[in-house]
């Protein structure tokens, strides 16, 4: 989503041509032709009233979307992000206008070289730039390349709110296992959710469902994720407990968080969410409430689906070894083993007979949660009747040669 310029900043008179101002405007557009630039960062506010008045920052980099690239801007205030993009031209002419006036200080991080400019008390500019040495830029690549892989600002109030990292922005030690795991649930999805139509900003809110939200880490960073990505949502945690809505829903509020709400229910309440919706989650549902949240997911018509299940307790009973397979499944925790796998492969047929492209990884290393299974579906744009008619011959072979009598999402879709 481009934002619209903001013409009342980009109008008001600048301070009188500075050499070292100039000089570092130049540096940015060169940097932006040779796509070096990495981040700007943009303090030292000069005094301001009203809404202004909390701001601490501004930090711009590039990013690529789908209609191409811009300049994402991130205004830091004391509670909450606000974050615009601007095709590259404009937010150039605007971090200009911007530049002696409304900030004291400029910081620029490139691929190869790293500036900094200051204003002083008469509004002199004073502009420092070094190249980077070999050891240093390679430093500072890794530091990018990690920032990539970490889709999350760790010094995001919602993540201080939440107990994640501390009010200045470090993660907290005793939860570095929880950041890691919803970094790399929202890189998932980012990935999945580049597969559908869903990025393309429209009338209409961007639907979320996240049932079993629990305290809601994952539904805040995933609402913080695509709120950057300059989306309308409508994003909705679903909760039983009422102690943990409640507090979802007083974060929500004191950072004047804009389509994100905890609702209380489960995944078979239908008045805690819409009848339609576009992306369904269900993490660690058990047993076949996992099998009840893909149907929800399914006849709601959602894009994508991402559930990672636990408890699989449903099938076990009812199987049989058959043949040699007897002696391995005769220790239980082949049994479970067992179990579990046949319970995820005839979902995610049932998902492909359904019209979805359909996977099951490991999103996680088991040494940060053993509930590290993961199954992903996105929605099809065609209909392939063929595909599907073999995914259900698929699952009738299986059901047929493991003596399973009843499987609780075969039987919510035939209903």
């Amino acid at each position: 989503m481009i934002a619209r310029r903001d013409n009342a900043a980009v109008n008001e008179p600048t301070p009188a041509d500075d050499p070292a101002r100039e000089r570092f405007i130049e540096l940015l557009r060169q940097q932006q032709r040779q796509g070096g630039w990495l981040k700007l960062v943009l303090s030292g506010l000069r005094p301001a009233a009203g809404a202004e008045a909390d701001l601490q920052r501004v930090t711009v980099r590039p990013v690529q979307l789908r209609g191409g690239p811009v300049l994402s801007f991130v205004s830091r205030h004391a509670t909450k992000d606000l974050t615009h993009n601007h095709a590259p031209d404009e937010g150039l002419a605007l971090i200009a206008s911007w530049l002696g006036r409304r900030f004291r200080h400029a910081h620029f991080s490139g691929s190869d070289t790293e500036a900094e400019l200051r204003f002083g008390k008469r509004g002199s500019g004073h502009l420092s730039v070094k190249p980077i040495t070999a050891t240093a830029a390679d430093a500072l690549a890794l530091a990018h390349d990690r920032a990539k892989q970490r889709p999350l600002e760790a010094d995001s109030p919602y993540l201080a709110a939440l107990g994640l990292t501390t009010p200045e922005g470090q993660p907290v030690p005793a939860m570095a296992r929880k950041w890691k795991q919803i970094n790399r649930f929202v890189e998932i999805v980012s990935q999945a959710l580049a597969r559908t139509p869903l990025l393309q900003p429209g009338a209409e809110p961007l639907r979320v469902l996240d049932f079993g939200a629990g305290r809601a880490y994952l539904t805040f960073a995933l609402h913080d994720w695509l709120r950057r990505q300059g989306l309308t949502l409508d994003v909705r945690g679903i909760e039983q407990r009422a102690d943990l809505v409640a507090e979802g829903n007083r974060i929500v509020q004191g950072l004047g968080l804009q389509g994100l709400a905890m609702v209380q229910g489960d995944v078979g309440d239908v008045a805690a969410a819409p009848e339609r919706f576009d992306v369904m989650i269900a993490l660690h549902a058990c047993d076949t409430a996992t099998d009840a949240a893909i149907h929800r997911g399914i006849r709601a018509g959602a894009q994508l689906i991402v559930c990672s299940p636990c408890c699989h307790k449903q099938l076990r009973p009812q199987l049989l070894s058959p043949g040699p397979l007897r002696s391995v499944f005769q220790h239980g925790i082949h049994a479970e083993q067992q179990a579990e796998m046949l319970t995820d492969t005839l979902r995610a047929l049932l998902l492909q007979a359904n019209g979805y492209e359909t996977q099951v990884f490991e999103f996680v290393a088991l040494e940060h949660t053993r509930k590290n299974k993961m199954i992903l579906a996105v929605k099809k744009a065609a209909e392939a009747p063929a595909e599907r008619a073999a995914a259900l011959a698929e699952a009738d072979e299986l059901q047929r040669y493991f003596g399973i009598r009843e499987q609780a999402l075969r039987r919510l879709l035939e209903v």
